[in-house]
């Protein structure tokens, strides 16, 4: 079992940053992948980031792609997200998640198992 804790959200100007947290209990976070997702008021949820679990490898939305960058601590069973360049349109209550598969794919295409309960962005214009 693992719990998600998400942290860092706020509100921000357009053009400003935020940098979101998650912390993980469990003693195998190591070995999860590691992602975020969002959902505006009004929309499905989406994925923004992924990172494998050694953070070899990540994966990004195209709609952050260059504004965002997850990685992780594995010491400190903690995945980041750094969000520059904050746009309106990326208000949204971001979610962290967790996978145990070792897939990627699993967290990219919106399957993890373990869900955070989620942190409000809101940027303002």
């Amino acid at each position: 079992q693992v719990q998600l804790v998400e942290s860092g959200g706020g509100l921000v100007q357009a053009g400003g940053s935020l940098r979101l947290s998650c912390a993980a209990s469990g003693r195998t976070f190591s070995s999860y992948v590691m992602g975020w997702f969002r959902q505006a008021p009004g929309k499905e949820r989406e994925f923004v980031a992924a990172i494998s679990w050694s953070a070899g490898r990540t994966y990004y939305a195209d709609s952050v792609k260059g504004r965002f960058t997850i990685s992780r601590d594995n010491a400190k069973n903690t995945v980041y997200l750094q969000m520059n360049s904050l746009q309106p349109e990326d208000t949204a209550v971001y979610y962290c998640a967790a996978d145990g598969t070792g897939s990627l794919n699993t967290v990219v295409t919106g399957r993890p198992r373990y869900w955070g309960q989620g942190t409000q962005v809101t940027v303002s214009s």
